[in-house]
């Protein structure tokens, strides 16, 4: 996966999420859809910074992986 094809990814993300808030999120089922979409994003942001941290120490960046929402979720920013 490349940098491009993340943010790519993260830009659809963008545009679902700002979607669902627009049409009032009133379910739970909607809800739950919002939250699935924001710890996806907070897992593609959270995998790009890892492959420009690895590329700039002179790693490989395709060594980067997704890490879980629990462990992306529980960063104190």
């Amino acid at each position: 996966m490349s940098d491009k094809s993340i943010l790519d990814h993260i830009g659809a993300l963008i545009e679902e999420e700002h979607k669902l808030q627009a049409a009032g999120a009133t379910t739970p089922d909607a809800h739950a859809r919002i939250r699935h979409v924001e710890e996806q994003l907070d897992q593609a942001w959270d995998l790009l910074r890892q492959r420009r941290a690895k590329r700039e120490f002179g790693q490989d960046p395709a060594t980067a992986h997704t890490r879980d929402p629990k462990t992306v979720e529980g960063y104190i920013g």
